[in-house]
């Protein structure tokens, strides 16, 4: 909301401190793939490399979001979130993720996704 409120020498930061949430969101969701490799069950090690890659590609898009301006950035990370959870989706249909995680996952993905994208329209150009 500061984005679209605030005075415009303070947008600026407000953007920037949306992005900064959204990256640390977005690294949690990836450190929620490592929780699952790490207490996986011996039926799912081939899982474990493609869940281990899900515990570090979002940190790494949330990081490289950081560093574009707010537009790209925000983009990225909404997008991100997004992506995540269809991966996620995938995983879920061959039994990798708990259903209940995945239902409000998509609650909250929707959730963050809209917020950033409602920031990136205030981004400037």
């Amino acid at each position: 909301m500061l984005a679209w409120t605030a005075p415009a020498e303070w947008r600026g930061v407000a953007l920037y401190a949306l992005a900064a949430y959204g990256a640390v969101i977005l690294s949690f969701l990836g450190a929620v793939h490592w929780g699952l490799a790490l207490r996986a069950p011996a039926a799912e090690a081939a899982a474990m490399a493609p869940r281990l890659g899900l515990g570090v590609v979002p940190s790494l898009v949330g990081w490289v979001a950081l560093l574009l301006p707010p537009l790209p950035g925000l983009s990225m990370l909404a997008l991100g979130i997004l992506g995540t959870a269809a991966v996620e989706t995938a995983a879920a249909r061959r039994g990798l993720v708990p259903p209940a995680y995945l239902r409000l996952r998509w609650i909250l993905s929707l959730g963050a996704a809209l917020c950033l994208a409602v920031g990136a329209a205030a981004a400037p150009a």
